[in-house]
């Protein structure tokens, strides 16, 4: 599997965060599906991936880090 890029990611997030784009691309489809039936959490779980993205927390559904 290829790894999924830092900076699409994190536009995905910035713009798209509510609907939960961001975990789609990333393969966290289970998730995207809970973000985007609750607008990302009221925001808040969108926030904490953002800041999870910016900091290199954030990882794609098969644990590998985001390619930068």
């Amino acid at each position: 599997m290829q790894q999924k890029d830092w900076l699409t990611t994190l536009l995905l997030c910035l713009f798209l965060g509510g609907l939960g784009v961001h975990r789609f691309y990333t393969g966290h489809t289970g998730i995207g599906i809970v973000q985007l039936l609750t607008l990302g959490g009221c925001g808040i779980w969108a926030l904490v991936d953002l800041i999870m993205i910016i900091t290199g927390k954030f990882t794609d559904a098969s644990g590998q880090p985001l390619l930068k």
